[in-house]
């Protein structure tokens, strides 16, 4: 990838500054158990053995990992927003849904989603199969979405959106700590955008393939928004049982490497992290303890929950487009454009913040372009502006939210649990918004209420992306002096090694 070699060359630094430290020293009571050791297989390779390494590593990584992620998250979002999809095609009709049943269908997926986060990136952070677990819930969330296609009642419908929200639960937060135990620092805001694309390209083409699945409509009796979550529903099955064959789980055990490769990928990911991991010295309760009392948990907490405000309108996408005036084909299909530039924002973005080591800027500066987009939104609905404002918002939004999300990588030391929660705990809190930002679409074609809470939202994330980076700032000014930066700061060994926060 394009910030292999960046990378690389930053652990090299860290590799022979901790070759200069790591031996024990005899003045000092740091307990260095958890001290990275160079592995025997390393040992004597050229810096280019060991860039081919690197290279091979890395490449078989991103092939079988990321493509499989990305997939997995655009049947997510295809069975997630196909609701949206399925009122343009009649579903309000057809069940007698009132605008306030279809809003609570819609919310009440997340109140399922929010609260089972916690406890399964508990569970995926101390099992040997990960990978595997989300496969597996990929699969049961396949089956509760065609079941959807099933129900007669709002009620019928509540309760598959329920239970759809528990089983989708363990994707994004168990897909974004995956990703982070195969990925150095420098390298997660471009896997995290790759990753993020997957929501991306299935919000662009979303539309488009309910398009093709709604003209089933009538086929065996069945209206064209049944037939929407059926297919949709076994796709997911289908794939998710076909990925569950490959995906990697953990980089100890990775197949399709070498043990070479194997041994230097896990020698790479310590140095970066300047320890070993201690996830099996941890309790899950000790680890939930030490994420929820670290203050930068909730600094990210706060940047992230204002991006989601600011990201609810993506809920209802659709039906906002759908108030520009045009027939259902056309309405689906311009839904396409805004995610499609979307995706290469959030690439581009997270790509040059790898690039330049930087996390903050690269969240304020996108953050200008979600206010200028809500401010058109709320000031007209002229169908030139409103669509253009419709064309930014997404790339401004999502180009951030990888970054915030890589920066929690970069920011939370200890153990691989405790990183786990703090994942789970934040996008949990911060899936929140989509409860009850979803009663704020009234008024149409206006939905003033809606994009001013927006706005409010995104000076709220620039401020919170601001005070997050102060705050690091002077934890590492603390690091700089010697000073103790207290329990939630990098442990001795870490210390020892050069540990720095990303800004």
């Amino acid at each position: 990838m394009a910030s292999l070699h960046e990378d690389r060359s930053s652990v090299k630094e860290l590799e022979k500054h901790y070759e200069d430290v790591a031996a024990p020293h005899s003045g000092n009571d740091i307990d260095r158990h958890l001290a990275v050791q160079v592995p025997e297989s390393l040992r004597g390779l050229s810096e280019e053995e060991l860039a081919r390494l690197d290279k091979a590593a890395t490449r078989k990584v991103d092939i079988l990992l990321m493509p499989t992620l990305v997939a997995l998250y655009i049947l997510n979002y295809l069975d997630r927003q196909n609701i949206s999809s399925a009122k343009i095609a009649g579903i309000n009709k057809d069940l007698n849904l009132s605008t306030t049943d279809y809003n609570t269908a819609v919310s009440v997926l997340f109140a399922g989603y929010v609260s089972l986060q916690v406890p399964s990136n508990m569970l995926a952070s101390k099992i040997a199969y990960p990978g595997l677990y989300i496969c597996v819930m990929c699969g049961v969330w396949g089956v509760i979405s065609a079941c959807t296609g099933a129900v007669h009642s709002f009620a019928g419908l509540a309760v598959c959106r329920t239970f759809l929200g528990f089983a989708e639960a363990a994707f994004f937060p168990g897909a974004v700590y995956l990703v982070s135990t195969f990925y150095t620092k420098r390298s997660m805001a471009l896997r995290t955008a790759i990753l993020y694309s997957g929501s991306q390209i299935g919000n662009a083409f979303g539309g488009l393939f309910a398009l093709a699945i709604l003209k089933l409509d009538g086929a065996h009796g069945l209206e064209g928004w049944r037939w929407l979550f059926i297919v949709e529903g076994i796709l997911t099955v289908g794939l998710a049982v076909i990925f569950a064959i490959f995906i990697p789980n953990k980089p100890s055990t990775m197949r399709w490497l070498t043990p070479q490769e194997r041994e230097r990928l896990v020698y790479r990911l310590e140095v970066d992290r300047g320890s070993k991991d201690s996830t099996d010295e941890v309790s899950v309760g000790s680890a939930f303890k030490m994420a929820v009392t670290d203050p930068k948990t909730w600094l990210l907490c706060g940047c992230l929950q204002m991006n989601y405000i600011a990201a609810s309108v993506t809920n209802f996408f659709p039906v906002v487009v759908n108030t520009l005036g045009f027939n259902r084909t056309i309405t689906l299909a311009i839904t396409c454009p805004p995610y499609v530039l979307c995706c290469i924002a959030v690439i581009v973005n997270g790509w040059h913040s790898d690039k330049k080591n930087e996390r903050a800027l690269h969240i304020m500066c996108p953050f200008i372009f979600t206010v200028i987009g809500n401010i058109i939104a709320v000031a007209t609905t002229s169908v030139p502006a409103r669509y253009f404002a419709m064309c930014i918002l997404p790339s401004s939004f999502y180009s951030a939210s990888i970054v915030i999300l890589s920066w929690i990588s970069s920011s939370v030391t200890g153990p691989a649990v405790k990183r786990a929660i703090v994942y789970a705990v934040i996008n949990a809190l911060c899936n929140t918004p989509n409860i009850w930002t979803s009663y704020l679409y009234f008024n149409a074609p206006k939905y003033t209420a809606a994009f001013g809470v927006d706005l409010a939202a995104a000076v709220g994330t620039i401020c919170f992306a601001a005070a997050t980076c102060l705050y690091l700032k002077r934890q590492n000014a603390r690091l700089e002096r010697g000073e103790d930066t207290g329990k939630h700061g990098p442990s001795a060994v870490q210390i020892e090694a050069g540990f720095r926060y990303q800004l």
